[in-house]
């Protein structure tokens, strides 16, 4: 729907990630997958930004397009004793001038895995919770609001050659994992019998999404702590810019 144009030019990006399991210093409980991802050793520069918040930043910029350009982010670690962030926000600043702001904490107590996006563009918006996977809520400028529901025959073709159970049926997660194992397959076979490849099966992540991730959490630790928000740019020399 973004990549037709159906809500127009995008402009306001809302993305968020909130977990609660990290809450109390759990990595000295013998925890393995806690223990591991609050290790700078072993998980890096960056903690809650680092683990989902790189989930949130590639969400946004798959959706709508776009590239994150510029970013001020604030990171934080609430819990006594822990080595990395496990909260943060991020202002940010797309390609095509849009704005954004993304959330991402291990501390927010009670979530699970409340991964959320909202775009907004000229014409009206999207809203998708990876809690809800079924639904695509549509709200437009001019009309009543819209609930989308997987496997229904008005969706786009880019949808529907995704889907892989009847209307009604429970779909997410795993299905996700299948559908990139899938493309991938079909593109290594038609590069093998040196075939086209269809389109639609190119809709897999790789190494610039990979590097994309590693560019995200560099830029967010370098703004995030510092004693003054600072304007950072993603890519390249990652200068520091001046707050405008």
């Amino acid at each position: 729907m973004v990549a037709k144009g159906d809500i127009g030019k995008v402009r306001r990006v809302v993305v968020e990630y909130p977990q609660g399991w990290l809450s109390t210093f759990l990595e000295k409980s013998d925890n393995k997958q806690a223990s591991w991802r609050t290790d700078p050793q072993q998980s890096g520069a960056s903690g809650a930004m680092g683990d989902i918040g790189t989930h949130a930043a590639n969400m946004a910029e798959y959706i709508t397009g776009l590239r994150i350009e510029q970013l001020c982010a604030d990171l934080h670690t609430h819990v006594e004793g822990r080595q990395l962030d496990d909260d943060g926000s991020v202002l940010f600043r797309m390609s095509n001038g849009a704005r954004g702001v993304l959330y991402a904490s291990q501390i927010s107590a009670g979530e699970e895995n409340n991964l959320r996006i909202r775009i907004y563009g000229e014409k009206g918006s999207l809203d998708w919770s990876q809690m809800e996977p079924n639904s695509l809520i549509v709200r437009w400028l001019e009309r009543p609001m819209e609930i989308l529901r997987t496997g229904n025959d008005h969706l786009y073709p880019q949808a529907q050659r995704h889907t892989r159970t009847a209307s009604g049926h429970p779909e997410g997660y795993i299905e996700a994992f299948a559908n990139i194992y899938r493309n991938v397959a079909h593109c290594i076979q038609a590069k093998l019998n040196d075939e086209k490849v269809d389109p639609v099966y190119l809709d897999f992540p790789g190494i610039d999404e990979g590097v994309r991730g590693m560019e995200f959490i560099e830029s967010v630790v370098k703004s995030g702590t510092q004693d003054d928000a600072k304007w950072c740019r993603m890519g390249g020399q990652h200068v520091v810019l001046g707050i405008d």
